[in-house]
């Protein structure tokens, strides 16, 4: 896999129980030498839950990535014309996120990010958490799943039983996503069995 020197913009999204899933990928991509700059919502870094305080993961994704988190729209502004990414990566992408993001709301960092990154030409991955993925939340995937340089990482339900609308990416399949997005393929199959950690 050849990431070294790529600029990829990560951004997180408040689906506080994926985090642990993806953090170790973040490493994956900076172990094959990609610089990250990491990208968080206000509800990340502001939100304590059971998962973690919203400080201590913003911490961990600087200690990291070795590079300050941008969480301002006004920081996140300059990734498009003066500091360009090679990708935008979104995990985890939530419901509301999703959505904003699928009907050009730019309300928060990550979203100023991946907007900028599409204006430069080069592709946003997404990797969504989703209690409602086969609810409202399908249009919004099937809109940007359409969308020039919008790549998924597999997704699929994540508890059938329980959670009959819920959808989940394989957070542990970023890099490879990223390496195919970059080369504006689709990391297939799309579709996954994904159950229940």
């Amino acid at each position: 896999m050849d990431l070294k020197g790529k600029h990829i913009g990560f951004g997180m999204t408040g689906s506080h129980c994926t985090y642990g899933a993806v953090l170790p990928q973040i490493e994956r991509l900076v172990e094959l030498g990609a610089n990250v700059s990491p990208f968080v919502t206000y509800t990340v870094k502001h939100t304590n839950t059971r998962f973690g305080d919203g400080l201590d993961w913003v911490r961990k994704l600087e200690e990291v990535t070795g590079n300050k988190v941008v969480d301002s729209i006004v920081e996140a502004e300059p990734f498009g014309p003066k500091t360009p990414l090679d990708v935008m990566v979104i995990a985890p992408l939530t419901g509301n996120s999703l959505s904003k993001f699928a009907n050009a709301t730019t309300d928060s960092p990550v979203l100023m990010a991946a907007k900028a990154t599409l204006r430069n030409e080069s592709p946003v991955v997404l990797g969504i958490s989703t209690n409602d993925g086969l609810g409202l939340s399908m249009a919004n995937i099937a809109k940007l799943m359409v969308a020039k340089n919008v790549f998924f990482i597999p997704f699929g339900q994540d508890d059938p039983v329980k959670k009959k609308t819920s959808l989940v990416s394989r957070m542990e399949v970023i890099p490879e996503t990223v390496e195919a997005a970059l080369e504006r393929k689709q990391l297939h199959p799309v579709l996954i069995e994904k159950f229940r950690d």
